[in-house]
């Protein structure tokens, strides 16, 4: 019997941190829908105080104000649909009231969440290490998905990102601290190397700062050792799929591709396989 729970117990484990995946996966869907709305109303409002201008009058709108609510009729959105993926399918995808669409992408935001968490837990267990490496997966999910619809990377989420891998590799979680904090300065330098040796040398800008600092923040959790294969696995990452968009989706060359999400499934893959990845390279 003991050896029984014994077995089961990690499937338990990484299945109850899919569901928590789910439930966080949905609070994402917040977080990328309103966050850089809230951030383009600062600017605006800093924007009127530089001109003298009383900033405009505006309803709270944050990441908890107002409550969710249907894009359409703007009927608040009850508890029962808003259970994470089943709600969406059990409603077919259309607002209860009005029979709004809502998008593909709430669900698979949620599930994607849930996917990932469940896998991080499966292969790291439930530990610091595991607890932490949720937060980082949750944090790089909400960042791919913005820097996709806004190429923008937030400093609300890049920076505290960074301060928490060195918090966390204060007890050496994922690296010794002087690896992380070695990896958070290499991380950010690196691309700002980059940056600035391709606009030079043609004028026009190839990534946006806050690709530096979310390298930075990666170099901060995994240590500077772990800075080549993100670098390598993000740049297969961008052509293979910056090609397959512009041949198959026939995106224009001249139309930027964010760098944040393969920056992100490349901190991804190294978090939980960096190691094995490290030592295939040195053995080449």
């Amino acid at each position: 019997m003991d050896v029984t729970i014994a077995l089961l117990a990690p499937g338990a484990l990484a299945a109850l941190a899919g569901v928590l995946g789910l439930l966080v996966g949905s609070f994402l869907n917040v977080v990328i829908h309103r966050l850089p709305r809230m951030m383009q109303a600062q600017w605006q409002a800093q924007a009127a105080e530089i001109e003298g201008r009383e900033p405009e009058a505006l309803a709270p709108y944050n990441l908890l104000r107002p409550p969710s609510h249907c894009p359409g009729c703007k009927q608040p959105i009850r508890p029962l649909q808003n259970i994470p993926v089943v709600s969406w399918l059990a409603l077919r995808g259309r607002c209860a009231n009005c029979g709004t669409a809502i998008s593909a992408r709430y669900p698979l935001v949620e599930a994607l969440t849930g996917l990932l968490s469940a896998w991080v837990v499966a292969r790291l267990g439930w530990s610091l290490a595991g607890a932490g490496a949720l937060v980082l997966v949750w944090f790089l999910v909400a960042l791919s998905f913005i820097d996709a619809d806004t190429t923008l990377l937030p400093d609300s989420m890049t920076l505290p990102l960074l301060w928490i891998g060195l918090l966390l590799n204060l007890a050496g979680t994922f690296a010794p601290l002087a690896d992380a904090v070695v990896g958070a300065c290499a991380g950010y330098l690196s691309l700002w190397l980059v940056y600035w040796g391709f606009k030079l040398a043609t004028g026009r800008e190839g990534m946006g700062y806050g690709d530096f600092k979310l390298l930075g923040a990666l170099g901060a959790w995994l240590g500077w050792k772990m800075l080549l294969p993100i670098v390598l696995l993000s740049s297969v990452a961008g052509a293979v799929i910056g090609i397959a968009l512009i041949v198959l989706a026939r995106r224009g060359r001249n139309i930027p591709i964010p760098f944040g999400p393969y920056l992100a499934i490349a901190g991804f893959i190294t978090l939980l396989y960096g190691h094995p990845i490290m030592a295939a390279i040195e053995g080449y």
